[in-house]
């Protein structure tokens, strides 16, 4: 790898250190300057480029259009060129997850080499970059990364419930919500395993109608819910924590507070109707602080669906201050304050803002809107846990058609596996059928819960879309297989091997690849109920197993 470093107006001092776990640190020290980062290394046989804000742009792109802003809720400035085989060949990461940083990037046709360049504001102290050695895998140079934030930023504590199955209200019912619906489907959803109730918009008054023109008051629409704090203490005794959504920095001109708040909102919203609160401002923070709290005390709320805080980068690059900086003021007060009136208070986090710098300021880290997508739900999920940390990576809302197979509802359910799945279909309207998928796949989620979401996992290249996710924990393994392909199989590594069939044939391919073993399998339809049970014996090389599309096999040793 080449680098150059270059600083207006002065010569920047640099070092290269060795840091422990094999990670390198540049240093460049250029007080009061931006300073540019230029990397170049050969293209050798590089296959494709990941970073936080890839979405499905994730193969080679020329330099003069890879392009990319970030900050504390917009992603981070990091980046992984990785060849055919899945190994890195250039893994870097910023240290500092806060500072706003523009980054350029992509196949250099001039020199015939991949290139990226930083540019970062200038700071009183070093801008320091992160460097990991080449590694096996995409995954395996991001565990790296995130033990190195992990030490350096103390995460938010992850109670239990945030961990266990969840039930949002917004794709079931969008703004249509009233409190007899919300704990109809409260109830049912305790029955399945859900821990966790959301509330999403549709709950405040003046919540009605796409758009957010009415946002800024956040008190309960009297019409849907005349006793707030009774209806939440009734889903509560049966026990579901429930948390409500809230887009603090929205400001609408239907509110009452608006013409007391508009003057510290003076850029419109990327989102329709709205406004966006500066939170530069000293009041802004102090407001939304207030208002958070005020929430949460007055109505007995276990957290917070904190949604929209990326809308604050309207402000970036204006010259007036680093909207980051700022943010962890606001946050860093937010987070003192609610825990002081709950101490176990859940915070929900989304796509962008899920980076290691948000790690002290929530602790469920959600996929960015994806509904009835089982692939993007899939893919964002995995690339949200590539640099979590700290919080629980939970899936985007669940939906599906009601009256559809239960394949289809499985479909949706085994998209989120390596993630906290997040349900949101009215559970009154499912068919027997999809009522069993549910229950069933909820269950195995959390029987397999250790490998899916603490387990060593091993998700492939991106450009593949994570087609073969392989999850390890305490002797058991779950591979989840979304494309027709073969499945590499280990049978005497392991006591348990879990292998569920995404793809739309109802068979797989296994290539047995050690010595091989005689194994009790266990196969079972979407909806949990089992085909087939025997003892087979798996020789080394390659077998056709019949297992039905969105249903699973389990393999256990006969010894």
């Amino acid at each position: 790898m080449h680098v150059a470093v270059l600083a207006s107006g002065t010569e920047a001092e640099w070092a290269l250190s060795e840091l422990p776990g094999g990670l390198k640190m540049l240093s460049v020290d250029a007080p009061g300057r931006p300073v540019t980062i230029r990397l170049s290394v050969p293209l050798g046989d590089a296959a494709g480029y990941w970073h936080p804000q890839a979405d499905w742009n994730r193969t080679l792109v020329a330099d003069w259009e890879g392009r990319a802003s970030v900050s504390l809720v917009d992603g981070l400035a990091a980046g992984c060129l990785y060849d055919y085989a899945g190994a890195t060949m250039l893994t870097f990461a910023a240290a500092d997850p806060v500072s706003e940083v523009t980054l350029r990037f992509g196949v250099s046709e001039e020199q015939d080499t991949y290139v990226v360049h930083l540019d970062l504001p200038a700071a009183p102290a070093a801008r320091q970059l992160l460097f990991v050695p080449r590694a096996e895998s995409v995954a395996a140079a991001m565990r790296m990364l995130r033990n190195w934030f992990a030490a350096e930023v103390p995460a938010m504590p992850v109670p239990e419930s945030a961990r266990v199955p969840v039930y949002s209200t917004w794709y079931a019912f969008n703004q249509q919500v009233n409190a007899a619906a919300v704990e109809t489907q409260a109830d049912l959803a305790a029955g399945l395993g859900c821990g966790v109730l959301i509330l999403d918009d549709g709950w405040q008054s003046l919540g009605s109608g796409r758009g957010y023109a009415g946002c800024g008051d956040w008190v309960p629409d009297p019409d849907k819910f005349p006793d707030f704090a009774g209806h939440v203490a009734r889903v509560r005794e049966g026990g579901i924590r429930y948390m409500a959504w809230i887009a603090p920095f929205l400001l609408g001109p239907l509110a009452m507070c608006y013409e007391e708040w508009a003057v510290f909102a003076p850029a419109a919203a990327r989102v329709p109707g709205a406004r966006v609160l500066d939170p530069r401002r000293p009041e802004v923070r102090a407001h939304v602080v207030r208002m958070c709290v005020s929430l949460v005390n007055d109505y007995g709320l276990d957290g917070l669906k904190v949604d929209f805080l990326n809308e604050a980068m309207v402000y970036a690059g204006d010259g007036r201050g680093d909207i980051g900086h700022a943010l962890t003021e606001l946050l860093t007060e937010l987070r003192s304050a609610l825990e002081a009136v709950r101490p176990d208070v859940l915070l929900e986090l989304r796509q962008p803002y899920v980076g290691p710098g948000m790690a002290a300021f929530g602790n469920m880290l959600r996929s960015i809107d994806c509904p009835a997508d089982a692939t993007a739900n899939r893919v964002r999920t995995i690339d949200t846990s590539l640099l979590a940390v700290g919080g629980a990576v939970h899936s985007d809302m669940l939906l599906w058609d009601t009256s559809a197979s239960a394949e289809a509802a499985a479909r949706q359910l085994i998209g989120t596996l390596h993630s906290v799945p997040q349900i949101s279909v009215r559970l009154d309207t499912l068919t027997q059928e999809q009522l069993e998928t549910t229950r069933f796949w909820l269950a195995e989620w959390q029987r397999l819960r250790p490998q899916l979401l603490d387990g060593i996992v091993e998700p492939g290249r991106p450009d593949d879309l994570y087609s073969l996710v392989e999850a390890v924990a305490d002797g058991r393994c779950v591979l989840s297989v979304y494309s027709e392909r073969t499945v590499p199989l280990r049978p005497t590594v392991f006591s348990e091997t879990v292998l569920i069939n995404a793809t739309s044939t109802d068979n797989v391919v296994l290539d047995v690849r050690d010595g091989g073993a005689t194994v009790d399998i266990e196969v079972h339809a979407p909806t949990g109920r089992m085909t087939r049970q025997s003892r087979i014996s798996l020789l080394p090389g390659l077998h056709r197993l019949p297992v039905p599309r969105m249903g699973l096999v389990r393999f256990r040793s006969s010894t």
